[in-house]
């Protein structure tokens, strides 16, 4: 007598998915999301004691690019290789893709945990396996929410993407705490703590996840894949650059470097538009853009994300480099608090996320994303209004409904997009708004360092002068200090740095009294110093993210009513 056929959890008569495989993939799609995204962030808070174990100053400015790459280089891998990997995932799976996603992405971790050489060398280590490690990240974000999209029925992808959508958003506000919790303790365990989640999740998901999508068997677009990654690491790398100062300017955006490599890879992307449309198996159908509400809804992500990633960086800068050390918090701690301070943005997404995601199953996107949008407009007025030495509460409340503004957004904006989606055509739309999303991280980092430093660039000087003349530093050192570039000031204060020890040097502190010294190096004197061209660069940078945030409003009313590909 032969034993009765065992079939594994989740899954239903004949080997098809059961009813459980949803939330089985639900459960799985979202611990990779936020690994992925926790290692946006995590290092922005680590990134002092990071450069202290490798023995790298960072506010060398010989450093800058280092500093910038670390930075930069896993949100344009992300970036650039999401729609490759959501295609190939159309083609062959994407679960398969997936997969294949968790275990890159916990090699790389691991190797960047091991890291043992030092100075340049060290950092360029970094730097190559946070690349490495993006394309592992690129593979679970390309290919997520087309698990989810197969995997759930139209009245719950809302509820679905939206958790989905949260874990990855949030996400990259939980590596702010992490980065901060972790880097003091021990620098390395910033990376190694994916390890442990990635190993569970790659084997996870190796059992327990199974395509039930579509699969369209094509010929791998080449030419396709090569223009679109030449073409966006170029804008994205010019960009990167031309934050840094270029000759005698505050910024490099004369630098004819950065112009050609912006101007070139616009040229180059054009070229691949002009492929796509040409090739029989293209990699980016742009016949997508034709859907109303898939169009609509990328430009309001990208318009979103703009003004979202931009916010993350203002707020560590305004924490830790002004109000933090002014409110009694010695520089080595403020990392961590200024990610403890931004909690409440983060309960805000935390929130607001998943409801809007369940109620937009019911009453359609549009009335929450527009008017999350709405509401992220009104609490950037609020941002801009407050003083730069705010009071606490009220800074906290605006967080608070700036998450939840975002959540409203994020939650159905997502869902509208992938249920606008042929089901052939789910890992590459999913990869395109992922695309967006990210580019427009690493976007909204050009712009809002260049208006801050714009801001910065006009009266700094002269109040570095006046301030430090004011407590005894002759005018030749003075004058030396007022010379910082503006970028080299907000690194600082990305960094949790007091720069005036290591910029003054022992000797212009010399003659000083002791007291008069350690005034000018404790925690008070220079954050107090730069809060007036601080507070005229705020202002600049906040008109942007208002006015991104009125448009991403405007685009998500214009998206028509609610749509379902292939339903009446």
């Amino acid at each position: 007598m032969s034993s009765p056929a065992v079939r594994s959890p989740g899954r239903g008569p004949g080997g098809a998915p059961g009813p459980r495989y949803k939330w089985i993939a639900l459960s799985n799609t979202t611990l990779g999301v936020l690994i992925a995204t926790i290692n946006l962030s995590i290092i922005l808070i680590a990134l002092p004691d990071i450069f202290r174990g490798i023995g790298v100053d960072p506010l060398e400015p010989a450093n800058t690019s280092l500093l910038l790459w670390l930075i930069m280089s896993y949100m344009v891998v992300t970036a650039v290789l999401v729609v490759s990997f959501g295609r190939l995932g159309d083609m062959y799976g994407r679960v398969r893709m997936y997969n294949m996603g968790f275990a890159v992405f916990t090699l790389f971790s691991v190797l960047l945990s091991v890291t043992w050489m030092h100075g340049t060398a060290g950092a360029l280590w970094l730097i190559g396996m946070r690349v490495l490690q993006g394309v592992g990240g690129a593979m679970l974000m390309a290919n997520s929410n087309a698990i989810l999209t197969d995997a759930f029925p139209t009245h719950q992808r809302g509820l679905a993407l939206g958790l989905n959508q949260v874990a990855g958003i949030a996400g990259s506000f939980l590596g702010l705490v992490l980065g901060g919790l972790l880097g003091p303790v021990d620098w390395h365990l910033v990376f190694l703590v994916s390890v442990p989640f990635g190993l569970f999740g790659t084997i996870w998901a190796y059992m327990k996840l199974h395509d039930t999508g579509m699969r369209v068997p094509a010929r791998l677009d080449w030419w396709g894949n090569l223009t679109f990654a030449v073409g966006l690491v170029a804008v994205l790398s010019g960009i990167t650059y031309g934050i840094q100062p270029y000759g005698g300017d505050t910024m490099g955006w004369t630098n004819p470097w950065v112009l050609t490599a912006i101007a070139g890879g616009l040229a180059v992307l054009g070229l691949f538009c002009v492929i796509e449309s040409r090739v029989a198996s293209p990699m980016f159908h742009l016949g997508l853009f034709r859907i109303r509400a898939f169009t609509a809804g990328n430009v309001a992500s990208l318009m979103a994300s703009l003004g979202r990633g931009g916010l993350m960086f203002i707020l560590i800068i305004w924490l830790q480099g002004i109000w933090l050390p002014r409110h009694g918090y010695g520089f080595e701690q403020t990392p961590l608090w200024a990610g403890i301070y931004m909690l409440p943005l983060t309960i805000g997404f935390l929130v607001a996320g998943p409801f809007s995601g369940w109620a937009s199953d019911r009453f359609g996107a549009r009335l929450f994303t527009t008017g999350g949008m709405l509401l992220a407009a009104a609490t950037f007025v609020a941002l801009k209004e407050l003083p730069v030495d705010f009071s606490y509460p009220w800074f906290a409340l605006i967080l608070l409904f700036n998450g939840l503004a975002m959540g409203l957004f994020a939650s159905p904006n997502r869902a509208a997009i992938m249920n606008s989606l042929p089901p052939d055509q789910r890992g590459v739309g999913a990869g395109i708004s992922t695309t967006f999303q990210n580019a427009a991280t690493v976007l909204s980092i050009g712009i809002f360092f260049s208006l801050m430093i714009a801001g910065l660039a006009s009266s700094l000087p002269g109040v570095l002068t006046q301030g430090l003349t004011a407590q005894g530093i002759a005018p030749a050192d003075a004058a030396r200090v007022a010379e910082l570039p503006p970028v080299g000031v907000l690194f600082a204060s990305l960094l949790g740095y007091n720069p005036v020890r290591s910029l003054l040097g022992p000797e212009a502190l010399s003659h000083l009294s002791a007291a008069r010294a350690d005034y000018l190096t404790g925690r008070e004197f220079f954050p107090t110093l730069i809060s007036g061209p601080f507070e005229q660069g705020l202002s600049v940078a906040f008109d942007f993210a208002i006015a991104a945030c009125l448009v991403a409003a405007l685009a998500s009313l214009l998206r028509g009513g609610r749509y379902v590909h292939g339903q009446p």
